[in-house]
């Protein structure tokens, strides 16, 4: 399903929590890892200066500290990657986003995993604000293959998929997402729940405010679900939940997916419909990302979906 894995990190305390998901990956469904560590360079341009991890200082990245960050990786990810039958450890030097692209382009990668420490965020803490950060938000947005985000511990506490939430807002990006939410399940064999929360900040009419305005609209909102996406799934049909819910969208896509014990929320990246690289990072994925207790997959691009085992 997901051949080739690239796991993006600054090897920090605040990339354990998507490491423990992403190597879980790799070993539980054969997957290639690529160990990805980006040194950034303080400003514009080509430059063998980069930025200390630890120290934040400027130090010149000739190949002795190159290796020297190399042996870092291996001894931070030594457990991991004795676990892992096929992984190896990459590194460049530059912008981190463009980095993360250019490899996951270059190795044709299934999967890009990464932490989202936002801003405002405490290493290993709460976030303050819901807010992710720039690199994470770039290369979500960028990626041609799905994006997998592990934005707090409590998220990664890891067992394989076996229970998928898909939120919908019914725009045309949210077919790729449901794409790969249904094909995720079908390959693992798991229970699949299709959900969309009807915002009723974007409910002007008073009419359509009351109950049975409300109720009216998520009968309709149940209905579209079930000829938009249940009826494509065949023998998976059998596995999957229709539910519609009114609020604030992420608020209740965070409460669904716990109510359901989900262990993968699936969304797209937005609700605009426009050129993929003019889409704005949504507001909704973002504050699920940070608030999700479950790792989170985002997908910008039908590009590179994942085929089933048995396709």
């Amino acid at each position: 399903m997901f051949g080739k894995i690239v796991f993006a990190t600054s090897g920090a305390p605040d990339c354990d929590s998507a490491a423990r998901v992403a190597f879980d990956m790799a070993g539980r469904y054969g997957s290639e890892i690529i160990v990805f560590h980006c040194l950034g360079i303080p400003g514009k341009g080509d430059s063998n200066t980069v930025l200390d991890v630890r120290t934040g200082e400027e130090v010149d990245a000739d190949e002795e500290y190159l290796e020297g960050v190399r042996e870092e990786l291996r001894t931070t990810y030594a457990i991991q990657l004795t676990g892992c039958k096929n992984a190896r450890i990459e590194i460049a030097v530059g912008n981190p986003s463009r980095e993360v692209l250019r490899i996951a382009r270059k190795e044709d990668a299934d999967l890009v995993v990464m932490g989202a420490r936002g801003a405002g965020m405490e290493v290993g803490g709460f976030y303050k604000r819901g807010v992710i950060g720039g690199t994470h938000e770039k290369v979500a947005k960028a990626a041609r293959c799905p994006v997998l985000t592990v934005a707090r511990p409590a998220a990664s506490f890891w067992g394989g998929f076996s229970n998928i939430v898909f939120a919908t807002d019914f725009s045309k990006a949210s077919e790729s997402a449901f794409q790969l939410a249904s094909t995720i399940a079908k390959d693992v064999g798991g229970d699949l729940h299709l959900f969309h929360c009807l915002d009723l900040d974007r409910l002007q009419s008073a009419i359509a405010l009351t109950q049975e305005g409300i109720e009216g609209r998520l009968a309709e909102a149940r209905r579209k679900i079930q000829v938009s996406y249940a009826s494509k799934l065949g023998d998976l049909a059998k596995r999957t939940t229709v539910e519609g819910w009114e609020g604030s969208p992420y608020v209740e896509i965070v409460k669904f997916a716990r109510e359901r014990q989900a262990d993968l929320i699936v969304m797209a990246h937005h609700t605009r419909e426009l050129d993929p690289d003019e889409r704005p990072f949504g507001s909704t994925l973002e504050q699920v990302l940070v608030r999700a207790t479950c790792p989170v997959i985002s997908i910008n691009r039908p590009d590179k979906l994942p085929a089933t085992a048995d396709a």
